[in-house]
């Protein structure tokens, strides 16, 4: 019994001794609400500036395939120069895996896409959206007949998107460029630097107020690759035209391959496809139009059962971009800047925005 208040006399002197030594580090007398505040700041926003009204990064997305058309990986950025109206510029961003995408998908539902069409195209995009991209891609869903739609907006969660898909209801005319319209300034306000527009599309624009030319303007301005793919089941194309072939402008008279890269195919005499054929249902020009300089592509497919491979062949390419970007070497002048990208192997092909417009 009289060892006990010796025993809590030295427990006290241990305790004075540890309070003693932990206030002589200043880190341990820092407030706990300190700590909190620091783990509650944010982390510094890694991404990269877009040129939106002067800002002074230009971002452009490119694919290089070799001569098969086969996508070359494994590029650094060495390998890349970049010119902007002739002229060298420095490459200041760059990246060579795969990084997430805003994707806008703009899908017909004129009448003429009522039956097989429709359920083929819900079908591909389940596909598309659930098995082919990525978890942290966002998508939102435009639908257009008489007039676009926003049927989703940005969203990851496939089963909503998936709903706005299954219920959607074939009717009345087609709003094509009215639709892409209204969808690049809402893929302005993606949260990804890398921007896609899919299209789906049986037939001729019938109903919107936006002109071809004008929509053309708005792509340039925009950073957003576009891709078109073009339901043409009742024409009866020549055989080098193909199942699923994609096409470009003529001239030239190049095609890219599905998967990146352009293959030289000589056009039958009298063909022309600057003009679409009265049986053609798809114009296949004004797709063309659309797609060709935002480093895009467009594809006609004859059934609607290639939707699903078309639409594989794009996810693919969306997965397998390289990212660069650059100060703006341009003042806002309002003109349009002609942007090309070369890589160091001559034997490698390369695809990306051909430009942009200068925006004041």
């Amino acid at each position: 019994m009289k060892e006990r208040p010796s025993l809590l006399i030295a427990l006290c002197i241990s305790v004075a001794i540890q309070l003693t030594v932990w206030a002589s580090q200043p880190e341990a007398r820092r407030p706990i609400e300190e700590f909190r505040s620091e783990q509650q700041q944010p982390e510094p926003n890694t991404q990269p500036f877009l040129f939106r009204s002067g800002i002074a990064l230009i971002n452009v997305t490119a694919t290089v395939t070799d001569a098969r058309g086969r996508f070359v990986s494994g590029l650094t950025q060495d390998d890349f120069a970049v010119y902007e109206d002739g002229e060298p510029v420095q490459i200041t961003h760059f990246a060579n895996h795969r990084i997430p995408v805003s994707l806008g998908i703009a899908i017909d539902t004129s009448s003429s896409m009522e039956g097989r069409k429709m359920d083929a195209a819900r079908n591909a995009l389940n596909h598309f959206l659930y098995d082919l991209l990525g978890l942290d891609d966002e998508i939102f869903l435009y639908r257009f007949d008489y007039t676009p739609v926003l049927t989703q907006n940005w969203t990851t969660d496939r089963d909503r998107l998936s709903l706005a898909i299954r219920n959607l209801r074939p009717r009345g005319g087609t709003a094509m460029y009215d639709a892409v319209a209204e969808s690049l300034p809402l893929l302005v306000q993606g949260r990804h630097r890398k921007k896609a527009l899919l299209l789906i599309s049986d037939g001729h624009d019938t109903n919107s107020e936006t002109d071809l030319r004008e929509l053309r303007s708005l792509i340039q301005d925009s950073e957003a690759l576009i891709y078109a793919i073009g339901i043409d089941g009742q024409s009866q194309h020549p055989s080098w035209m193909g199942r699923g072939s994609p096409v470009q402008p003529v001239p030239p008279r190049t095609f890219p391959s599905p998967v990146g890269g352009q293959s030289t195919l000589q056009l039958p005499s009298g063909r022309n496809l600057s003009a679409t054929r009265s049986e053609d249902k798809v114009n296949v020009t004004a797709l063309r139009a659309l797609t060709d300089r935002s480093g895009g592509w467009t594809e006609i497919i004859r059934n609607a059962n290639d939707l699903e491979p078309a639409t594989a062949r794009i996810a693919h390419e969306l997965n397998q971009h390289y990212y660069l970007g650059y100060p703006a070497a341009s003042e806002k002048d309002g003109q349009w800047h002609a942007i090309r990208i070369e890589v160091r192997n001559s034997e490698y092909r390369v695809r990306a925005r051909r430009g942009y417009t200068a925006s004041p």
